[in-house]
């Protein structure tokens, strides 16, 4: 029996691996079959459960719980975190609360913390028409976007600047079942992320990172350290700890994405969990800080928290694999292509977004190929469609970790018809 016991909710697996020689016994909740079985040796025991249901979640967990008390309940992912929330408060545990897990969930909220905390002023609309959307485009005098309050993955984003533009993004918006999305202006310039960990409601920004996107928002490449972040690092470093306040984050690692605007930078969203797109791992290579480990060492007292932000020690970067959409009819990789390669066999699928991707840690330069002859390469519409494989970079800084993975790239051949 470990010296710990905590229980996860959903997510990959990797923040619990090693968990036991650290004497921390592991609870997973997840849903049967949307597990990697190998965790399986990672863990106390599984419970299945709803992932997004809060009492069924605490119904599952209260037996286990009065026999042994639960230092922590955690979640890696979006879909349990209001869940998870819920058990935290139902079991009076230090954590990510269900209105924390609310206030970074819904958009709109988000903002309404952040205004009365004084913290920002980014000017945004609840709308619930068109004519309501028109109002606010012209109140802002400029470009808008549309977006769904609770939206992830880059999904349903619609940047309009004219009143057809609106009517159009409007209805669009409500052929998928979005009748009331958030308006707020358009926010210009580069896009970048800051990865942190809190405990004690002390806030730490450890890595900065920038994307490339195309033009739906989606995010194909994920670089750190961030080139453009640099000149404003003093500035993203106190805007994510009053971000993080105002919302109630007091522990645990959190993501959050600004805008770089000419008149410094702005928050465009944040996220009370470790973040995707192999971020942990690309902020492990490039600065040194490993966030898996530190999701459960930290806030039961294993580790310390530093006391400064680490400086960069490389670059690394995930570069997503986006052949032509379409069904695939042949894939060729050089043989001197400078990776290390894994595929997905034949006739399996993929359980997790970013397979194999606790394997490679030791890899410079990896490549992993997650689709076949004969499956399908679907637009890229959201981050969700980034499944076709991708490469994993390490460098001197993020440029030179680029060039790798370009390099890499140009090596592998999917013929789309």
């Amino acid at each position: 029996m470990g010296t710990y016991r905590v229980a996860v909710i959903g997510g990959m697996p990797a923040p619990i691996h090693g968990a036991r020689e650290l004497g921390i016994d592991v609870v997973l909740v997840h849903e049967e079959g949307k597990y990697e079985p190998s965790i399986l040796a990672h863990t106390e025991r599984v419970v299945h459960a709803p992932l997004d249901d809060g009492p069924a979640i605490h119904a599952a967990l209260s037996p286990l719980h009065a026999e042994r008390p639960f230092d922590r309940v955690m979640t890696t992912t979006e879909v349990a975190a209001i869940s998870s929330g819920y058990v935290v408060d139902m079991f009076g545990l230090p954590g990510v609360t269900e209105f924390t897990a609310r206030a970074l969930k819904d958009k709109s909220l988000t903002r309404e913390c952040l205004a009365k905390a004084d913290v920002e002023n980014v000017r945004y609309q609840v709308v619930n028409s068109v004519q309501e959307a028109v109002a606010f485009l012209e109140q802002i005098g400029g470009k808008i976007v549309l977006k769904p309050i609770d939206g992830a993955a880059s999904l349903h984003i619609k940047e309009v600047e004219t009143p057809e533009q609106v009517a159009e993004a409007m209805s669009e918006l409500a052929a998928a079942g979005i009748t009331a999305p958030m308006a707020e202006e358009f926010l210009s310039g580069p896009v970048v992320s800051v990865d942190s960990f809190s405990f004690g409601g002390r806030h730490l920004t450890i890595g900065y990172s920038e994307y490339r996107m195309n033009d739906r928002f989606v995010e194909w490449e994920v670089s750190t350290p961030s080139r453009v972040a640099v000149p404003y690092l003093a500035e993203l470093r106190e805007l994510t700890a009053k971000l993080l306040d105002a919302v109630g984050v007091t522990e645990g690692p959190s993501h959050s994405e600004f805008v770089l605007t000419p008149h410094g930078p702005r928050v465009l969203e944040s996220h009370a969990r470790l973040a995707g797109s192999g971020a942990p791992e690309l902020v492990r290579r490039a600065f040194g800080l490993d966030l898996n480990r530190m999701f459960l060492t930290v806030p039961l007292g294993i580790d310390e928290l530093p006391l400064e932000s680490p400086a960069p020690i490389g670059g690394a970067v995930a570069l997503f694999l986006t052949p032509k959409p379409g069904p695939i009819t042949s894939i060729t990789v050089s043989e001197d292509i400078p990776a290390t390669v894994r595929r997905i066999p034949p006739g399996e699928s993929a359980r997790v977004f970013m397979p194999y991707l606790f394997e490679l840690g030791a890899e410079d330069t990896a490549v992993v190929i997650t689709k076949n002859p004969g499956d399908e390469v679907a637009p890229l519409l959201t981050v969700a469609d980034c499944s076709n494989g991708y490469i994993l970079a390490s460098g001197t800084d993020a440029l030179d970790a680029i060039a790798k993975a370009e390099a890499i790239n140009a090596k592998i051949d999917f013929v789309t018809g």
